[in-house]
């Protein structure tokens, strides 16, 4: 059975306008990762680093939403997650910004 988050993610990457590479300084892809650094550490506090692999990095403007909640950028890529300043294979994630890059949503697995 599929989880209607689930269904959402599949829906805005499949409806996104445009994928583009971007930069270490892009805010979306800051933003992405310091939210998820900080989500990753509550669960594990050894975790040091999240790396993120900029030539995987599709970033898709979006204009939809969740129930109530406006989706407005999708990123998808692999990242590192660094344990002790060392780091394993790439793991790949999933965030989700809506209105003014506020982070809504980031989601990582093992492949």
């Amino acid at each position: 059975m599929r989880t209607p988050i689930a269904v959402a993610v599949l829906t805005l990457c499949l409806s996104a306008a445009t994928a583009a590479a971007q930069t270490a300084e892009d805010p979306a892809v800051g933003a992405c990762k310091s939210t998820g650094l900080l989500a990753l550490q509550e669960k594990s506090p050894d975790i040091s680093d999240l790396v993120m692999d900029m030539e995987s990095l599709a970033i898709s403007k979006a204009d939809t939403k969740i129930e109530d909640v406006a989706v407005k950028t999708v990123i998808l890529g692999e990242a590192y997650i660094a344990r002790k300043g060392k780091t394993g294979k790439p793991d790949r994630f999933v965030c989700l910004l809506g209105d003014k890059g506020k982070v809504l949503l980031t989601f990582f697995t093992a492949q």
